[in-house]
């Protein structure tokens, strides 16, 4: 064989050697790390860089990647466990605790497991918490109860590279004892209000009727000082009226007596009525005792016209 075409076949398969490795160094040097995540780079068993997300270039066979954490939030469930109360109730509590990886380095080198750590640290910060609170207490204030778990984790996982957002408890369990004397007290309390608030409707409906009745007794009381009122508003224009017509009477009497013919008739009139009078005196008694002048009716119209002539005198004064 032609010593020319043995070395050309020989430097085709280096060449072709040369690119598969290059081909291999390229596709090892560069890594595609995906969104949310973060890989932890390690040189000869140490610690190099932290790639985060995009295009990232390592040396190859040199640069490893030794792990691979994400950066999204996390959500683990805690498990049930047995935790006292301030006043010694035992309870079975569990929950969800939802965190995520702030510093990746951290979260690789300070911790083993930080998901492990972090479970145990929730448990332990609940059984603490729960133990400084009485039953009652744990179901009204649940909200502050997993603030304060949260609180007391994220103060203790700092270390790790990892920050609690929040704690929910799922469920708190009491013994069946517990749950018994609660299911009585409600029961109890529920009676309690139910006849609260029968006493306080037999109250209102009381109080509505006493109303009612000085409401009832005020209306007659205005109405019947309403009618007294009325009642004296009209005797009293009744009187006013009587009154009015009584001078309009003696006006009119008065401007008649002013004439002569007035006169006569007054005269004619006074007469009239004292020999009326007479006569029912005599029909009073047997003996009747007369003055000399008394018969004579010239003398009882004088004795009339005097006194006509005194009341014209005395009404012409007070006007």
């Amino acid at each position: 064989m032609d010593p020319i075409t043995l070395i050309l076949d020989y430097l085709l398969t280096v060449e072709a050697f040369l690119l598969i490795f290059i081909i291999f160094v390229l596709k090892g040097s560069i890594k595609f790390v995906p969104q949310n995540r973060a890989w932890i780079i390690e040189r000869f068993g140490k610690y190099q860089s932290t790639k985060e997300a995009g295009l990232n270039f390592i040396v190859p066979f040199i640069d490893q990647v030794s792990a691979d954490r994400s950066l999204k939030e996390q959500a683990v469930d805690v498990p049930s466990q047995s935790a006292i109360t301030r006043d010694n109730i035992s309870l079975i509590v569990d929950g969800v605790l939802y965190f995520r990886v702030l510093d990746p380095y951290k979260a690789t080198y300070g911790v083993d497991d930080y998901i492990f750590a972090v479970t145990q640290l929730a448990q332990t910060t609940m059984r603490s918490e729960l133990g400084k609170m009485e039953l009652d207490k744990t179901f009204e204030e649940r909200d502050m109860l997993n603030t304060n778990i949260v609180s007391a984790i994220n103060a203790a996982s700092d270390p790790w590279g990892i920050q609690v957002l929040r704690y929910e408890i799922k469920d708190i369990v009491p013994p069946n004892s517990v749950m018994e004397a609660m299911e009585a007290q409600m029961k109890a309390e529920r009676v309690k209000r139910a006849q609260i608030l029968e006493s306080e409707g037999d109250r209102q409906a009381a109080i509505n009727v006493a109303e009612g009745k000085k409401q009832a007794q005020v209306l007659a009381a205005e109405a019947e000082k309403a009618e007294q009122i009325l009642k004296a508003e009209g005797e009293a224009k009744a009187i006013i009226a009587v009154a009015e017509a009584q001078a309009d009477a003696l006006r009119k009497v008065g401007e008649a007596a002013n004439t002569e013919e007035g006169q006569k008739a007054i005269q004619l009139d006074l007469a009239s009525k004292a020999i009326v009078a007479k006569e029912a005196i005599a029909r009073e008694s047997s003996v009747v005792l007369l003055p000399e002048s008394c018969t004579d009716p010239s003398s009882l119209v004088a004795q009339g016209m005097s006194i006509i002539n005194s009341l014209n005198k005395k009404q012409k004064e007070q006007l």
